[in-house]
């Protein structure tokens, strides 16, 4: 396997500038003039202002949640009311609103990790909490509002763009209203993002009308290594800047105990002392990486989380294998590329000045990674390596919805991320080597 990642990332980084990819598109969907935008709070969360409830209520809280954190942290997505406005002692409510608490929700959506999202009230001295689906339809009463259709499409796993009318809108209709969705990803072969066209009915039914592709996908795609056992957290960011670089700095932070299980891993395998040392000092590379991250964030109003590895046995050199393969060799190598693209493409020097000299550490983790992966697999019997191969190849195609996210376009122009189509590019120029 090639370890000259930098000559391969110099000819990746040429190809995305020469020739981005362009998807071949399905019919053009559902004419959305007659319909309008919907309504959500800083640009990505859906609004519950405009909703109206059955019975009254003083306050009401859309909050997202993560699925598998174990403290059950919540983020304020949208609210309407006032906060414990009829409360006879306002401390009282305010703290017992903010213990209302649920490990599942109404509206989960899986992408790296998976999130749900309820709903927390006050009416009076009552506080409660909104987490079923049929409780958020007993909350609703008679769907007589846009944003509560919306709100129950929202329910089905649908994707609901607030900035694209193709992907997220909604009009009223003689029987209820009609609300424009969408799902899948467009990136890699066999993808597509399908239009849906759903009629919501006055009692809360969701029905389908019509179904079209919008766009088919080519190519694949990838993104950097998670440690193993990482707890999902929930994080405060006001703008898209600031939510890029907590996430960062969170996951930069988070590889500090990944690289110190990778050494101790080599270790108890008997893995030779110079894979045993990069692994250690690839540590201290990603402390600094954390600390300087974390000064970004800070610098774009970010609140960076520590992250929280729970504690697992070391494994048998087979899983190590597998775990390096699937983090390393495929999401850490298209991680370091993107931070080099980064590093030439950010218009904002302060941020280029960082991610150039974290580039060549990330280059030189990746690398690290592709050794230890040709050490392992001479290593194991020919089962375990035709399972760790199968992985591999199954987590490039995992990764490539991971790509065609949309990216925010100060985070494209300031801090120099790809956008979806350049990132299919950049990934399609390395998929000999990832898979």
């Amino acid at each position: 396997m090639p370890l000259d990642l930098r000559r391969l990332f110099a000819a990746a980084l040429k190809a995305s500038v020469a020739g981005p990819l362009a998807f071949s598109c399905g019919t053009g969907g559902v004419d959305t003039s007659a319909f309008e935008p919907l309504s959500c709070e800083n640009t990505s969360d859906i609004s519950i202002a405009q909703i109206s409830p059955a019975g009254s209520v003083d306050y009401a809280e859309l909050r997202h949640i993560f699925i598998g954190d174990s403290t059950s942290a919540w983020r304020k997505a949208s609210s309407f009311g006032t906060r414990c406005g009829g409360a006879s002692n306002m401390a009282t409510c305010s703290s017992a609103l903010d213990a209302v608490r649920h490990s599942m929700g109404f509206g989960r959506q899986c992408g790296q990790v998976c999130s749900d999202m309820y709903i927390a009230t006050s009416t009076g001295d009552v506080v409660a909490g909104v987490a079923t689906l049929e409780a958020l339809k007993a909350f609703l009463g008679t769907i007589d509002t846009p944003q509560e259709a919306v709100l129950l499409v929202a329910t089905q796993s649908f994707d609901l763009s607030c900035t694209e009318k193709s992907r997220g809108a909604v009009r009223k209709t003689a029987t209820g209203f009609e609300v424009i969705a969408s799902t899948g990803v467009a990136c890699g072969e066999g993808t597509a993002v399908k239009q849906h066209l759903l009629a919501v009915g006055s009692d809360g039914t969701v029905t389908e009308v019509s179904q079209t592709v919008l766009e088919k996908g080519k190519g694949s795609c990838a993104i950097g290594r998670r440690p193993c056992g990482l707890v999902a957290v929930t994080t405060y960011a006001p703008g898209p800047l600031a939510a890029f670089f907590t996430t960062v700095a969170h996951l930069e932070a988070a590889s500090v105990p990944a690289f110190h299980r990778l050494h101790d891993e080599l270790s108890l395998h008997g893995a030779p002392p110079e894979l045993r040392l990069a692994a250690r000092l690839s540590a201290a590379d990603e402390v600094r990486h954390a600390r300087a991250m974390s000064a970004m964030a800070r610098r774009f109003g970010g609140r960076p989380v520590a992250p929280r590895v729970r504690p697992m046995p070391l494994r048998p050199l087979a899983d190590v294998a597998l775990d390096n393969a699937v983090e390393g060799c495929v999401r850490e190598t298209y991680g370091a590329l993107v931070a080099q693209r980064q590093a030439l493409k950010a218009k904002d020097a302060g941020i280029a000045a960082e991610l150039a000299a974290i580039a060549v550490d990330e280059t030189r983790h990746a690398e690290l990674s592709w050794q230890v992966h040709g050490w392992a697999m001479q290593r194991l019997p020919r089962r375990d390596r035709r399972a760790i191969e199968a992985a591999q190849q199954k987590a490039a195609r995992e990764l490539v919805a991971e790509c065609a996210a949309p990216v925010d376009a100060a985070v494209v122009e300031q801090a120099g991320m790809p956008d979806a189509d350049e990132a299919v590019t950049l990934a399609r120029a390395l998929a000999p080597l990832l898979s």
